[in-house]
């Protein structure tokens, strides 16, 4: 398993230094997009600051740069103006929509028109071209069947009617590549029964071209779309269609809509004449065109030219599949105590040339017991470990379906209960709905693989015979384990609300404290943002759970074990006292974990300065919530403060106890205290009762006279995996959550008031808590 490196020792120092951006962190998701290195960015920064740029239209100058950079670009697929016209869209799923808009089936002749047909394991942007084709023949085609076209004879038959054929150059999914020799076949020969049709081929080239070269002198399609982010990662928004010259008449006559300079004359008139312009890209290019970015083309060509000299494309072709090759067996080799494999590949070769495999890695991860962990909980354990990757179906469908063996039955029954493209719910009925997809670029190392590798074999690989450990069913929640004290009644023991999102708690650790129409009183009513406005969480910056904020007669003091100051923060009014005449109130953007805007009022230059650092990034801003505008629960309308999806989170001490006597392994380190475990949860309300997991049945719950309603669990990320007094990360405990529970990451429960005005109480330390499970609460 040893790698054999394409790049030379000079090569490889120097793209170490391009991408030092990168620090610590692993990046396998260059299928998503390509990173840019940073001198390709100084290159387009001189090149956009030392020269005057301005709108083609006004500018022949600009015109005539525009121009050559099509050029170049043609010339970057091996081939010239004369072969091909290139028209310059917003990205390969622009240019497919072009396609599917504008190619001519021959309806209009009177005849029944040609056919569209698309392989079934295509990205989403070419299913989405049935939706939009003048044609009223729409097919799919089988990989074995487009394949079987390599061995079917010469045909002889008459073939006149316009079709289309859209398939990928390499897919998507698992970075199969199809044979490039299909083109000119079916060109010439067309389709089994598919008698009169001419077909003409739309290759969907976005993920083969960003590591290999397509030579258009050898492989002739009449149409190519890519994107360009794919290649060079910048720019983004900036794609192309590639139209081969006769085939542009196909194109032409089905462009209907028209727009900024693609007219030679329109009159305003009803009678709406108008005359469209005479060239490709003069016909089709709408309104003023991204011109900025296709002159920054320019540089970001001949940067990865300078940094990877002689065949470019060639040379990252055999870099990245040797990367994917590796992978693949070093991900292939891995076994359990017992035996099993831990990695289910998803592939169509067997990684033995680059010709025939792109670089990228498909699989899923499986227990010792062969059963599936959720793709969403390895991303959550990647990003524990720095290691960027993709998971889900990734926008292909057909691919995902072949693979995980699912019939459309069964993504019918996924979807209806409840799962949808993007989300996490990546187990349902034990079965996967999707994937992990690693994927590798010019500037991935050996060590980005091995460190994958590591990730997987330290949080997924038995290396014990212990057994299968099945979910927990309800017989076993049921069961009182002997060594758990057995308590006269379920308590409440702790209070914890946390003042600053993501920092660390205020502890209740005697007497009582107020319950308020967003939960408890103060809980989340403050955040940190970056300078650009983005909530900051302890995904990004561990280190945030060493802000210790203590409540104190209406007014939080916030400590760092780190800096001799203190920072006190009026809780009474709008805005802190003091810093009125600065504050302001900004926009948030979207983040992950609320998903949707808050309105925040700054509060001040000092709390800013203070949260700067004690975190150690400069920029940052201190905010409040306003009370100008109620953020609420979607299913519940209930209001909250900053809080992710509900009011309170409620978490068992004896469940607790009960996990961590379930980790077999703590990666060589002691087990962690009770306490200190407990903290990991990040919990409202800390109960103790008699039996582990009971708080799982709960519907409704009731502490003294304030009752609640449970909204459901808590599905668990990456942050229970980050020791709350030292921000260390581990695997644990969300790996034995994942498995003990069947791969659904779920611990704790979600409350909300119960709708009864009880939000003007107190909690009490040491109330009795009662849970209601729905049985008794339908009586």
């Amino acid at each position: 398993m040893d790698f054999v490196s394409e790049f030379t020792d000079e090569e490889r120092i120097k793209l170490e230094q391009d991408f030092s951006r990168l620090g610590d962190k692993c990046y396998l998701d260059h299928a998503g997009t390509a990173l840019y290195g940073e001198s390709q960015l100084r290159a387009v920064q001189e090149l956009l600051a030392g020269g005057l740029f301005c709108n083609p239209h006004t500018s022949r100058t600009m015109e005539d740069l525009i121009d050559l950079v099509r050029y170049r670009v043609l010339r970057w697929f091996n081939t010239r103006p004369a072969e091909y016209g290139l028209v310059f869209t917003a990205g390969t799923t622009a240019s497919l929509k072009l396609v599917g808009e504008s190619f001519g089936f021959g309806c209009d002749s009177g005849s029944t028109g040609g056919s569209f047909v698309y392989l079934r394991d295509s990205h989403t942007s070419v299913l989405g071209m049935r939706e939009i084709v003048q044609t009223g023949c729409v097919k799919p085609i089988e990989r074995n069947e487009l394949l079987q076209v390599l061995n079917e004879p010469e045909g002889t038959q008459h073939r006149h009617r316009p079709s289309l054929l859209v398939f990928p150059a390499q897919c998507n999914f698992n970075g199969v590549k199809y044979p490039l020799e299909l083109i000119e076949l079916v060109e010439r020969n067309g389709l089994r029964g598919y008698g009169e049709d001419a077909f003409h081929v739309c290759l969907d080239a976005a993920s083969y071209v960003s590591t290999s070269a397509l030579d258009l002198s050898r492989y002739r399609p009449s149409f190519v779309c890519v994107s360009f982010y794919k290649i060079f990662g910048y720019p983004t928004g900036l794609g192309a269609l590639l139209v081969r010259k006769d085939a542009e008449p196909l194109l032409l006559p089905g462009k209907r809509y028209y727009g900024g300079g693609t007219v030679k004359i329109a009159m305003s008139g009803t009678g709406g004449f108008h005359e469209k312009r005479d060239t490709l890209a003069d016909r089709f290019e709408d309104g003023t065109i991204n011109f900025l970015s296709i002159a920054a083309l320019l540089p970001c060509l001949d940067t990865l030219t300078r940094l990877i000299p002689g065949a470019t494309m060639d040379r990252i072709q055999r870099h990245t599949f040797q990367l994917a090759s590796y992978c693949f067996r070093k991900l292939q080799a891995l076994q359990h105590a017992n035996g099993s494999r831990v990695i289910e590949l998803y592939h169509d070769t067997a990684f033995g040339d680059s010709q025939s495999q792109g670089a990228i890695v498909n699989f899923n991860v499986l227990n010792d017991d062969g059963g599936y962990v959720g793709f969403a909980e390895v991303a959550c354990m990647a990003a524990n470990h720095g290691i960027y990757l993709r998971t889900g179906c990734f926008c292909n469908p057909g691919a995902c379906q072949r693979h995980l063996r699912l019939a459309d039955n069964d993504l019918l029954r996924h979807y209806r209960a409840g799962h949808v493209c993007g989300d996490a719910n990546d187990l349902i009925d034990g079965q996967p709905t999707g994937s992990v997809r690693v994927s590798f670029g010019y500037c991935t190392r050996p060590a980005d693989v091995d460190r994958l590798v590591a990730m997987v074999r330290r949080c997924y690989v038995r290396r014990t015979l212990t057994g299968p450990l099945a979910a927990v069913d309800a017989l076993s929640r049921a069961q009182v384990l002997a060594q758990y004290k057995n308590y006269d009644r379920p308590r409440l023991v702790q209070i914890c609300l946390y003042p600053i999102k993501s920092c660390g708690p205020h502890r209740v650790t005697e007497g009582s404290w107020p319950l308020a129409a967003t939960g408890l009183l103060y809980d989340r009513a403050f955040l940190i943002v970056d300078e650009h406005g983005v909530a900051m969480t302890q995904k990004k910056l561990p280190e945030m759970c060493r802000i210790r904020p203590t409540v104190e007669h209406d007014r939080m003091v916030l400590r760092h074990e780190d800096l001799e100051d203190e920072l006190v923060v009026q809780l009474v009014g709008e805005l802190p006292d003091g810093d009125g005449d600065r504050a302001s109130t900004i926009q948030l953007c979207q983040t992950k974990v609320c998903r949707d805007s808050v309105q925040g009022v700054d509060c001040g230059e000092r709390p800013a300065d203070w949260v700067s650092r004690a975190l150690g990034v400069s920029g940052l801003r201190l905010l409040r919530q306003s009370s100008q505008e109620a953020r609420r629960q979607p299913q519940t309308a209930r209001e909250l403060s900053l809080n992710n999806q509900a009011q309170l989170l409620l978490i068992n001490r004896t469940s607790v106890r009960w996990l961590r006597d379930k980790v077999d392994d703590w990666d060589g380190a002691d087990s962690p205290s009770l306490d200190s475990l407990v903290d990991r949860f990040r919990g409202n309300l800390i109960i103790e009762t008699a039996r582990p997991l009971e708080e799982s049945d709960w519907r409704l719950v009731r502490i003294d006279k304030s009752g609640f309603t449970v909204d459901g669990p808590c599905t668990r990320c990456q942050m229970i995996c980050i020791d709350q007094q030292t921000g260390e990360r581990t695997a644990e405990p969300l790996r034995t959550i994942s498995r003990e529970f069947g791969g659904r990451m779920r611990f704790g429960v979600y409350l909300s008031h119960a709708g009864d005005g009880t939000f003007d109480r107190e909690l009490s330390l040491d109330a009795t808590v009662s849970g209601v499970i729905e049985d008794s609460a339908s009586e």
